[in-house]
């Protein structure tokens, strides 16, 4: 077949042309009717085409309950085993994006191989509350549509809301999956809040509470301004600045200042001595309740145990000594110490018993402790303050400073320190058997680069922060009792009780309180949605309740999902699965790297750069793609660099890829890698790829004949020729080595065995070959070893594409006795010992070097037809395998006349080019009379001369003084340049001389 171009899977990537615009096609009507099977009996179209590839066979594979688990008659698990993949849920706000793809891709390759295997499979999917996310945009959609808050319409007012909105939208995530092609499993979907998992949630923090491995304190938490919610540690990013930086912040129309270092003094109390103090945050000296200095600091030694003066309210503020505090040799070796909102002053505040002062209201906003500032905005707050202490002459300096700042993963306001009285998850106790699962081998990550983040983590673990001041999500299971006539203090944690419903909280208030009166009053506060989703692999088994499938189907296989949630998730999934269960949720965890655009650049709205999915599958004009943009809420700048970005990457949109050319190339891409860099084109080049596939099946359908028969059983007919036994045996090759790649989880390795069989084996030489074959039995032959490969090749490939796999398998003769109704449930190929050897082809191989020779002559000599190709070999054998092959020789070195085999004692006319194959065989070309020799030589030295040139015209750059200030990146595209054209002008040299040896 004719060469068609389509990304390998592994080759270095090519210099590619921009895609072509998405074209409009005029597609031919076909009735489809859901749920029911494809007619296959019309004829092929002459080309792929996705859309109608696509349609109807999910809902097939659906309806007759392809991806339903089977097990025995008994009901246990299949004998071959069983593969379990509780998904990663996606959260219900939005729709999935090309991580999911990612994620998806792997996932679901992996389940269709091992039902293929026989195995009892579940791909189980679900999706996560999200409650952060979710009850923000109905909150934004509330005061958009109607100007009103969740406080307007009180709590089960607005639960309502959000679960109404939840039903209109949360199906898209559902139809987007469906669309990938992912074999789930939908009569085991689960919301986390279902009624189920709402029972395994409230089973458990019970249960950790009587354990007392929950607990209730007040202390420094990371606040949410824009959320008005506590984070966990692990959702808040640190963002790294090197001086002064202006940031948007959520809430300011201008940009806030951050990256300095503000330097003032304090008085000391009765002197005229002052200290100063360096801080990031000059807003909170609002909330000073001491000034540190070391203990064996010579210049401050008279001060110790004295006392400065506030500025702004007159407050007496200790000096105190505390050597963890204060680094003598840094700044002014004086510090202020906020204990109330900052983490290190927090342990000193402790450590000294100092007074706490608050100074945030919920919304970021100042209290009555900031005196004049009270309803002010806290950045607003820290220009004045620099204003005041200033006027005051107290203001010492203002300099650039490296920090990290502290961000909201979610809203990316800046977090603030804030003392809340909140739930707490002890997690040493947790954390030292997850570590030893993964030490003992019991649990193993992939790529084992992430046991050390894995360890490192575990290994200086904080109590997890569990409660969130929202209303959307898991409500706490605790109770406070109100004991009539006495003051209860809500931090007295005594007064606390848990109760899996509030009948049971009621009881245990009595046992606690015998013969007291009390009210129990519901803490307010969600579970952090980490926390339900951390029971996801049991809980949706049914846990904790004793069920079939959590005795049959628990523990999971495998966890898949992105490095970057490592803790998150997986780790807590870990530990409470062990806690809970005894037994570890999964044995293996696979970190897929995180998708980056074709530059390097981390994927982002206000780049332009987000893909969804769905735009590769069918394709999206750039219009289309700024017109998605504009519904973002971007602000003007964002949105214009966003447009301009969309321009560069895609000016003419991107094309219809369809869903198996993206979801091939998210398993080519994929490696054990952190990041990986998504070129739109490389996927392009996969839907060249399923067109060669669907060309190669058309062609061989025609070739096999509809009366064609297959053998009853894969085998051999006895009169398989060199070719046959040679494409079978790569064949066996792909086989085995797709199985040992997917056994290994190694995608960019099983893709590239797949895709090179198809295209470089069996399209560019197999299936060229069988266009030359004479005889019976000859011809009886290529057509089984023609059949074998499309039908194990298709299914070699159906776990990367389902829906080209299926139409294409179920338009194959099936083998007698073959009543599989689907390529979905038919069995994956294994290594058949009667075609493995790479003796089997040697024989062939020896043809493709003679036809590679040949081609190269002809190139080198700039022969294009009319060639006379000549053989000569040492070898008896050699000449008899050469003469059998030489019509398939002509066939396939384009331009190809004659091929003529010499005898032994035969030689070649004289004029002729020689290429040497092997120590006992050459290759001829009778270049005399076919081209003008000393014209050519012209030619070629005129072309020798262009490139230096051009070489000379880079050297000359390179050389300039100064070249070693360039930037690394033009060097590199220099130096590439320079030994591209040293390249060419020693090949192009070698040709001349070979021309003059020819002395003709």
């Amino acid at each position: 077949m004719a060469q068609e171009s389509a990304s390998p899977a592994a080759a270095p990537k090519k210099k590619a042309e921009k895609p072509a615009a998405p074209a409009k096609k005029v597609l031919p009507k076909i009735d489809f009717i859901p749920g029911q099977k494809k007619d296959m009996s019309s004829e092929m179209h002459d080309s792929y085409e996705p859309s109608l590839v696509e349609s109807v066979w999910y809902d097939w594979w659906c309806k007759e309950k392809f991806f339903e688990p089977k097990f025995t008659e008994s009901g246990d698990i299949l004998p071959a085993g069983k593969f379990v993949i509780a998904i990663p849920p996606p959260n219900v706000t939005g729709k999935l994006h090309i991580g999911h793809a990612l994620g998806d891709s792997i996932q679901d390759c992996l389940a269709r191989w091992n039902r293929m295997q026989g195995k009892t499979v579940l791909l189980n999917p679900g999706s996560d509350h999200a409650g952060i996310s979710t009850q923000s945009v109905v909150e934004k959609k509330l005061w958009i549509n109607d100007k009103i808050t969740r406080h307007d319409l009180g709590r089960d007012a607005f639960i309502k809301k959000v679960w109404e909105w939840k039903e209109e939208y949360g199906s898209e995530i559902n139809n987007q999956k469906r669309r990938l092609g992912g074999s789930y499993d939908w009569t085991r979907e689960h919301f986390t809040l279902d009624d189920q998992l709402s029972k395994a949630v409230m089973e458990t923090f019970v249960r950790l509470w009587d354990e007392d491995i929950i607990y209730r304190a007040r202390r420094l938490v990371n606040w949410c301004v824009y959320f008005k919610t506590a984070l966990s540690n692990l959702e808040v990013e640190n963002v790294d600045i090197t001086g002064k930086t202006y940031l948007s912040v959520p809430g300011y129309d201008e940009k806030v200042q951050f990256g300095v270092l503000v330097l003032f003094k304090y008085k000391v109390e009765d002197s005229d001595e002052t200290i100063t103090v360096a801080t990031t945050r000059v807003e909170t000296m609002l909330a000073d309740t001491a000034v540190a200095v070391h203990p064996d600091d010579e210049r401050y030694k008279h001060l110790h145990g004295k006392f400065v003066i506030h500025p702004f309210n007159n407050r007496r503020i200790p000096i105190i000594t505390d050597s963890e505090a204060v680094d003598l040799e840094f700044g002014t070796g004086a510090v202020k110490i906020t204990p109330a909102h900052d983490f290190n002053d927090y342990e000193v505040g402790n450590r000294h018993n100092l007074q706490f002062i608050n100074l945030l209201n919920d919304d970021g906003t100042y209290n009555e402790n900031a005196g004049k500032w009270n309803g002010s905005k806290r950045f607003d707050v820290r220009k004045e303050i620099i204003k005041e202490l200033e006027s005051l002459g107290l203001l010492v300096e203002i300099k650039n400073h490296t920090m990290s700042i502290p961000v909201c993963s979610k809203s990316k306001d800046i977090i603030e320190p804030i003392i809340k009285p909140q739930w707490y998850v002890k997690c040493e106790s947790l954390a030292k058997p997850a570590m030893d699962a993964v030490t003992n081998g019991d649990l193993q990550i992939i790529p084992k680069v992430s046991e050390g983040d894995w360890f490192r983590w575990l290994g200086k673990i904080n109590d997890w922060c569990v409660s969130r001041q929202l209303w959307w999500g898991h409500r706490i299971p605790a109770y406070f009792i109100n004991i009539d006539g006495e003051a209860s203090d809500p931090d007295d944690s005594n007064h606390w009780v848990c109760g899996r419903t509030e009948e049971e909280a009621k009881q245990r208030a009595s046992a606690k309180f015998p013969g007291k009166t009390f009210v129990l009053e519901q803490d307010p506060d969600v579970l952090d949605t980490w926390f339900s989703s951390g029971l996801w692999p049991f809980s949706l088994l049914g846990w904790p309740d004793k069920t079939a499938d959590l005795d049959k189907l628990y523990p999971t296989t495998l966890n898949e999902t992105g490095w970057d949630i490592l803790f998150f998730w997986v780790a807590r999934m870990v530990m409470l699965g062990l806690h809970l269960t005894g037994k570890l949720p999964f044995t293996k965890v696979f970190c897929h790297a995180m998708i980056r655009d074709a530059h390097g650049r981390k994927m982002s709205k206000s780049l332009g750069n987000v893909i969804d999915p769905i735009d590769i599958i069918q394709g999206i004009s750039l219009q289309e793609l700024h017109n998605k943009l504009a519904l973002g809420n971007l602000d003007p700048k964002e949105l214009k660099t966003a447009t301009l970005g969309q321009q560069k990457d895609f000016p003419n949109g991107i094309p219809e890829c369809g869903v198996d050319a993206l979801r091939f190339a998210m398993c080519a891409y994929t490696s054990t890698g952190r990041d990986l860099n998504l070129d739109v084109l490389r996927i392009e080049g996969y839907r060249k790829f399923c067109n060669k596939i669907w060309n190669a099946t058309r062609f061989a359908l025609i070739k096999l004949g509809s009366d064609y028969k297959p053998l009853a059983k894969q085998g051999l007919t006895g009169y398989e020729s060199a070719a046959d036994k040679w494409i079978l045996s790569k064949l066996n090759y792909a086989v085995t080595e797709l199985n040992r790649s997917l056994t290994d989880m190694n995608f960019m390795g099983a893709t590239t065995f797949v895709y090179s069989f198809w295209l470089y084996e069996l399209c560019d030489v197999y299936i060229e070959y069988t266009k030359y074959v004479v005889g019976e039995k000859e011809k009886e032959a290529s057509l089984n070893t023609l059949y074998t490969c499309l039908d194990q090749g298709l299914l070699m490939l159906h776990p990367f594409m389902p829906f080209i796999t299926e139409e294409l398998w179920q338009r194959l003769p099936r083998r007698s006795g073959d009543s599989t109704p689907s390529i979905t449930v038919a069995s994956f190929p294994v290594s058949r010992e009667e075609i493995s050897g790479a003796e089997l082809c040697d024989d062939f191989d020896s043809v493709l070097s003679v036809i590679k020779a040949s081609r190269a002559l002809m190139v080198n000599y700039s022969i294009s037809s009319n060639a006379s190709i000549f053989i000569s070999s040492k070898s008896e054998a050699e000449i008899k395998l050469f003469e059998q092959f030489s019509n398939t020789v002509v066939g396939m070195v384009k331009g190809c006349k004659t091929v003529t085999v010499l005898g032994q004692n035969e030689s070649a006319p004289s004029g002729c080019a020689v290429s040497v194959i092997s120590p006992s065989t050459n290759v001829l070309l009778l270049v005399k009379g076919q081209i003008d020799i000393e014209a050519e030589i012209s030619r070629l030295e005129k072309k020798i001369m262009k490139s230096k040139d051009l070489l000379d015209k880079i050297l000359i750059k390179t050389s300039a003084p100064g070249y070693e200030k360039t930037k690394p990146e033009v060097k590199e595209n220099n130096n590439s340049k320079i030994k591209s054209y040293e390249d060419e002008i020693s090949a192009v040299s070698d040709v001349i001389k070979s021309f003059q040896s020819l002395g003709i």
